[in-house]
């Protein structure tokens, strides 16, 4: 066997140290990602939830009012501009959808498997909760509020969402099920929850009122395609 000299020795167990503080850095790092569906559940949300939010996209402001009754409806209304109807039967992932233009006076009906068919991957989820699953490879790790962050309506737990080298900051309410805020990485506000409330929705909240609008079915549409 090689004799080793001291400074030989030394770089060895100093190599040795460093390769084991990688792996438990690697290790804890493994440890502290979260799933995004562990994370961001409606597993035991309130029955009912009426919210307002302030949204951007493209640079441009909008309003978002949401109604859901369970797991069963729920209607969003975006500005003055587009109505959303879902209608689905408890725990079933398939939904049927009806989208009125409100300028154009069009309703457009279709079901989400003719979404997925045509490449539109919405789901239930992203429809209640103004938060979609990532795509691809992300990271997802508790986070603290970012500096000159703007306050909650109620609590949250932040979380910081990485994918393609960008970080979102994620304020997710634990009662609530739904994210208070949403900044960009630069903390330019994304979404923020303005109002909510938990009563029962009223049944009117899902009456549909198309009268004069053109009828569009999507489903034939995309089928006979």
């Amino acid at each position: 066997m090689k004799n080793l000299t001291p400074g030989h020795s030394c770089r060895l167990r100093l190599r040795a140290a460093t390769l084991f503080v990688a792996v438990v850095v690697s290790l804890n790092l493994s440890a502290n990602e979260l799933k995004f569906e562990q994370i961001f559940s409606d597993k035991g949300e309130p029955p009912s939830l009426h919210y307002l939010a302030e949204f951007s996209s493209k640079g441009t402001q909008h309003q978002l009012e949401l109604w859901r009754d369970g797991e069963r409806r729920l209607k969003r209304r975006t500005d003055d501009s587009v109505e959303i109807y879902a209608f689905r039967k408890p725990d079933d992932s398939e939904f049927r959808l009806s989208i009125l233009d409100l300028k154009r006076h069009i309703h457009t009906r279709v079901d989400r498997t003719n979404l997925y068919r045509i490449g539109n991957f919405t789901d239930w989820f992203d429809l209640a909760h103004g938060l979609k699953h990532p795509k691809g490879v992300y990271q997802l790790v508790p986070a603290s509020a970012p500096q000159g962050e703007t306050k909650p309506l109620t609590a949250c737990q932040w979380y910081d969402l990485t994918q393609q080298q960008r970080t979102t900051h994620v304020c997710w309410s634990l009662k609530k099920h739904i994210p208070m805020i949403i900044q960009a990485q630069n903390l330019e506000v994304l979404w923020r929850v303005t109002a909510l409330d938990q009563k029962p929705v009223l049944e009117t909240h899902f009456v549909i009122h198309d009268e004069g609008f053109v009828q569009n079915d999507a489903n034939q549409d995309i089928e006979n395609d």
